[in-house]
């Protein structure tokens, strides 16, 4: 009787959902039924039938300490008991002040001041709108923002722009503003993009306002790694010369690279850095935009048109905020062990795996594994869609970028169970590759 009510409630929502909603990234013609999740712990997701799957990305990497942790579950009902919302413009609310000041205490020093939104994409747009109209409330009219080859900083306009030109982007190309692009990072080990840098500066260095990086790993661009020395050669450029440098740690802040921020792996600290994904831990969206002090200031004025007009209705929520405060409090000393233990285990696994002649350019940059398979090109790679519905049948859930398998998993996932994500690989290799 169980199964077949189990049988009767996934097929209701299948019918549901593929009569009223419209999935991310999915083309719903030739994209199979996507799977009802029931539940979640640790790192495991349960369908309804009660199926585990492992969840080897994070879930689209945000879940930092595994699904429905306790403290951050027990944050979130505690605040949603008191205080749900309130409007963030001329009011303030203890989760939100408190989670600022412990978001500081973390950072790299410098970054004071920080700026709440809903996620990754509208935490670079609130960065980006800082820089151009910093320099505007500063008397200067400095509109060229520069950004990297293979970039990925979100769906939103502002960080389409930012992006590299391609498959996301092309639908929107004419409405996207002007970006001087420096050479990919991850190759001719960053020379290039050095000496790009050097040359913009030179020939339109009074125009540039910042320099928007993603810190040591280009994430959807296909998890290219790039060195803590070119971050440092990008860094000292950009101060020498007063151009404001955005560190897009969307993906890679809380603990992704090993260190809490990767730009710690580089000893720089930026202008500005954006925030998101596992802020709360996976739980609740929320983005933070921090900047240092004399950026704030720019904007401080009688005049009313210095003001930084943006903002968004769900600005520093405080059930979010309360679930960020929890996830940083469990960002501790055994989390930062559970951390080196995945990297520990990717090394052996990974070492094993690039022995496979489909394997080309493994590379590991803290809890990130990856990956090219040879002989592949391209997001629309059909190889990604088999690799991801063979793990799916074998129970672990993967995405791979195209022809680009990465593991991201949470951090409490145990040695046994990443292992495993190997394993299924290995099997995926030797069946079809």
């Amino acid at each position: 009787m169980a199964t077949e009510v189990t049988t009767t409630l996934r097929e209701s929502l299948a019918a549901i959902d593929a009569a009223r909603v419209w999935h991310p990234y999915t083309q719903h013609k030739t994209a199979p039924p996507p799977v009802p999740i029931a539940r979640a712990v640790g790192a495991c997701l349960y369908d309804h039938s009660g199926r585990k799957i492992l969840d080897a990305i994070s879930s689209w990497w945000v879940t930092l300490h595994g699904h429905a942790h306790p403290m951050i579950a027990s944050a979130i009902t505690e605040q949603a008991r008191c205080l749900e919302q309130v409007i963030f413009a001329g009011f303030t609310h203890e989760p939100a002040v408190r989670l600022a000041d412990e978001l500081v205490e973390v950072m790299p020093r410098g970054l004071t001041r920080v700026f709440f939104s809903d996620d990754g994409s509208t935490s670079v747009e609130a960065a980006l709108k800082m820089a151009l109209q910093y320099w505007r409330n500063n008397g200067e009219e400095r509109r060229l923002i520069v950004a990297l080859e293979n970039a990925y900083h979100g769906d939103t306009f502002g960080a389409m722009s930012t992006s590299a030109r391609g498959l996301f982007t092309e639908p929107f190309a004419s409405h996207l503003f002007e970006v001087a692009r420096l050479p990919d990072p991850t190759l001719a080990d960053g020379k290039d993009t050095i000496a790009a840098l050097k040359q913009l500066l030179d020939e339109r260095g009074g125009e540039m306002a910042a320099l928007i990086v993603e810190p040591l790993l280009l994430g959807a661009g296909g998890m290219r790694i790039w060195s803590s020395e070119t971050l440092r050669a990008l860094r000292k450029l950009t101060e020498e010369r007063g151009i404001l440098l955005i560190a897009d740690e969307v993906l890679t802040g809380f603990g992704r690279t090993g260190p809490l921020f990767a730009c710690e792996c580089a000893g720089i600290v930026p202008d500005i850095m954006c925030l998101s994904k596992g802020l709360t831990g996976g739980f609740l969206p929320l983005g933070a935009t921090v900047v240092r002090e004399p950026i704030f200031e720019a904007f401080i004025s009688d005049d009313r048109r210095r003001t930084l007009f943006h903002g968004h209705s769900y600005t520093a929520n405080p059930i979010a905020c309360a679930a960020a405060r929890a996830s940083l409090k469990l960002l501790d000393a055994e989390s930062a062990g559970k951390r080196a233990a995945i990297e520990l285990t990717h090394r052996a696994r990974l070492g094993e795996l690039s022995g496979h002649p489909a394997v080309a350019n493994p590379r590991i940059l803290g809890t990130m594994a990856a990956f090219d398979l040879a002989s592949r090109e391209g997001y629309l790679d059909p190889v990604g869609t088999e690799l991801a519905a063979f793990a799916l049948n074998e129970g672990v859930l993967l995405r791979p970028l195209g022809n680009v398998v990465y593991i991201l998993p949470p951090y409490c996932i145990s040695e046994e169970d990443l292992g495993n994500v190997y394993s299924v690989i290995s099997l995926f290799l030797t069946a079809r590759c």
